[in-house]
């Protein structure tokens, strides 16, 4: 069964297309990731899917719910955490928990009992009538996610949810978000902007950019599918005998050379760092180092994408979206 199923989605601001064609689906329980530049359309297709924006055209079911012609039903079946924060600091967590649980008409005994399970999950038993004034940013990203469970959703829908915390709570959250998906089998879809987040939590991610999905697969697959591993080499003496040796080589891609340190980008770099030594010995070079690293998400990324050099393109994407979405509400 898919918690969700997206077709053809499409979302334009104007002369803008922020979502174009998007189709995808999210099976049940899964934990489903959207990575891109700033400005690619991840928010946007968020916004579509927890029926806060309408689409252009497309459609798209969430728990088996159509966002166009049943929003209802939709929104009572999932949970939402902002990139912004949205706590009423004036009240306790459990206030804050109770209101939100009202406002999914869950009956009083039952509001007392779900407070009391999704304070447990996040571990703010000890902190639950303490102003959330005086929360850290991780605790009230923890009572954020209580608050999403609260009605227990079938999908939960977290943009950014560990933006702008430190490494340690950015970690602890992960391991809070990893357990409620495997604990209540909720479904998760999850934007962000951090790599090792994205590969750390999700069985399958989607790629987006200028509004298109360009990749879609499990994290090791899109690793496995870059296909070039960096071999760096510390040499004594000239590198140019080497370097000629590898000319040619196919499971050779890319050499560099600078001041006695080779660096090299070759096929399967565990099989083939043995063959370097060999040709360093028949050129008569001496290799005093070697380090090898494997491809990252972020290197995935960044070669999909090239974000590192549009982030400014991205900025004035999402500028045009809110600049269109003033013009609406005026």
């Amino acid at each position: 069964m898919n918690a969700i199923v997206v077709n053809e989605l499409t979302k334009k601001f104007g002369d803008l297309i922020a979502v174009d064609n998007v189709s995808f689906s999210v099976k049940e329980g899964e934990l489903f990731g959207l990575l891109g530049p700033n400005g690619a359309g991840k928010t946007t297709i968020i916004n579509m899917l927890t029926t806060l924006l309408v689409p252009t055209s497309g459609s798209a079911l969430i728990a088996g719910f159509d966002i166009r012609n049943d929003p209802d039903n939709v929104r009572s079946n999932i949970g939402i955490i902002f990139q912004d924060p949205s706590l009423d600091i004036g009240l306790t967590g459990r206030e804050n928990l109770e209101f939100h649980a009202m406002m999914y008409n869950i009956g009083a005994e039952e509001r007392r009992t779900r407070i009391a399970e999704v304070l447990s999950v996040v571990h703010l038993e000890n902190k639950a009538d303490t102003l959330v004034e005086y929360y850290s940013g991780g605790m009230k990203r923890r009572l954020e996610i209580a608050r999403g469970l609260i009605h227990y959703p079938r999908v939960l829908f977290l943009d950014e949810p560990t933006l702008g915390l430190d490494a340690q709570t950015r970690r602890s959250i992960w391991d809070y978000i990893r357990n409620l998906n495997r604990e209540y089998k909720t479904t998760v879809i999850l934007t962000t902007h951090y790599m090792e987040e994205a590969d750390y939590l999700c069985e399958r991610i989607a790629i987006i950019d200028n509004g298109k999905i360009i990749a879609l697969d499990t994290p090791q697959r899109l690793k496995d599918e870059y296909k070039s591993d960096s071999v760096s080499l510390t040499i004594e003496g000239p590198s140019d005998p080497l370097l000629s040796g590898l000319k040619g080589k196919e499971w050779v891609r890319e050499i560099a050379a600078d001041n006695g340190n080779v660096l090299l980008k070759v096929i399967n770099g565990e099989d083939n760092i043995p063959h370097l030594f060999q040709i360093a010995h028949a050129t008569g070079v001496v290799i005093s180092s070697v380090s090898l690293h494997k491809p990252s998400l972020e290197d995935v990324f960044i070669h999909l994408t090239g974000a590192s050099i549009r982030e400014e393109d991205g900025s004035k994407r999402a500028g045009m979206r809110e600049k269109h979405r003033r013009r609406m509400m005026r």
